[in-house]
């Protein structure tokens, strides 16, 4: 079994066949999707999907950087008590941005810190977004986490070994879309594997970042078997490893999705 651990299923790209993407998905041998926030005002889709779908799709509740500045009246306590709904298991996407909306970096940070003091109120983790902010990023989780503790993974991992690195040394984990597909991320290979098995993870980012041989497609859930198969040849192991190692993560680090009762 796979799970893509970030998707955007909630989306309008999947309006017109949301059933049969999500029974792909489970013919491809990927059984749990978690559908992650974009905003928070469309968190009811997304509940309604997980409703929908109960044995297998989850979802998380938060503001993307880039809509920062649309959510500044989003506040703590709002994260908190949507984040007690069983089905979200993480809060997110949040972090920094600079290479779409640099000039909204200050309201991102605002609304970043928010997301971080949920995280540490519920126990559940976060789910960042760090695009061309690997300094500012660095600086924030490494101030923060003196604070108090909280759990995180930098999802569609496109940054330097550094970040890795000090990411790891915080506790957090790192997940791997289709860029690690794409022939010209010989770097991002690299640092695909050395990241410990215990802090891996696989998504798709769907319905974005298509991964080879599927390119000219709408990316799917389904496909994140390909990520998966090249991380395991990077990794050097077998893919059935690969796949029950990063399952195994998955449930480790958003464990509401093992005591959800269907």
């Amino acid at each position: 079994m796979l799970i893509d651990t970030h998707c955007h299923l909630a989306l309008p790209d999947f309006d017109g066949d949301r059933h049969d993407v999500i029974m792909r998905s489970h013919k491809a041998g990927v059984l749990k999707m978690i559908a992650i926030a974009i905003k928070v005002k469309d968190f009811v889709p997304l509940i309604t999907l997980c409703q929908d779908y109960p044995s297998s799709v989850f979802c998380s509740i938060g503001t993307h950087p880039c809509h920062a500045h649309e959510e500044l009246e989003v506040l703590v306590d709002e994260l908190v008590c949507l984040a007690s709904h069983p089905r979200v298991v993480a809060i997110g996407e949040t972090g920094l941005d600079r290479y779409h909306n640099a000039h909204t970096i200050e309201d991102q940070k605002t609304v970043f810190l928010r997301h971080i003091e949920a995280a540490r109120i519920t126990g559940i983790p976060l789910v960042i977004h760090s695009r061309s902010a690997d300094e500012d990023m660095v600086a924030l989780l490494q101030e923060q986490i003196k604070k108090g503790p909280f759990s995180f993974v930098i999802h569609c991992f496109s940054s330097s070994q550094k970040l890795a690195d000090i990411c790891l040394e915080l506790g957090g984990y790192i997940s791997f879309s289709g860029m690690i597909t794409f022939p010209k991320y010989d770097d991002l290979r690299v640092v695909a594997q050395s990241i410990p098995m215990d802090r891996l993870l696989v998504e798709t980012d769907s319905p974005y970042i298509v991964p080879v041989p599927c390119s000219g497609r709408r990316n799917e859930p389904s496909y994140v078997v390909n990520t998966a198969k090249v991380l395991a040849r990077e990794k050097g192991i077998s893919y059935e490893e690969l796949m029950e190692k990063t399952t195994e993560n998955a449930f480790r680090l958003f464990s509401k999705m093992s005591k959800c009762v269907f």
